[in-house]
């Protein structure tokens, strides 16, 4: 019998019937969480989906640490576009920012 704990939709990986999505749950793993600080983290999943998606991204480690860079790369030009669409705003955060 086997289970699904990870989805496919909206261009993305998903804890199965779950908002969460399984980069979150990879990251804490990546960083050395433990499954059950990770339930910490993601009070909406049990344990057994924790180790689910864990399990399923040791199975699939090399296309979801592509889809992952994918991701890290699409958000970094992001950034580096609104950074340049409103240069004035983030200098004015990068000041605030180093104040604190």
């Amino acid at each position: 019998m086997s289970k699904d704990y990870v989805e496919q939709r909206d261009d993305g990986y998903w804890i199965a019937g779950k908002r969460i999505s399984l980069a979150s749950v990879v990251y804490e793993f990546q960083h050395g969480a433990a499954p059950e600080s990770i339930l910490r983290s993601f009070p909406l999943l049990t344990l057994e989906e924790v180790y689910g998606a864990i399990t399923f991204y040791l199975s699939n480690r090399e296309e979801i640490d592509a889809y992952l860079r994918k991701r890290e790369a699409e958000f970094d030009e992001q950034r580096r576009h609104e950074r340049e669409t409103d240069p004035d705003f983030y200098k004015k955060f990068d000041e605030a920012k180093a104040l604190s």
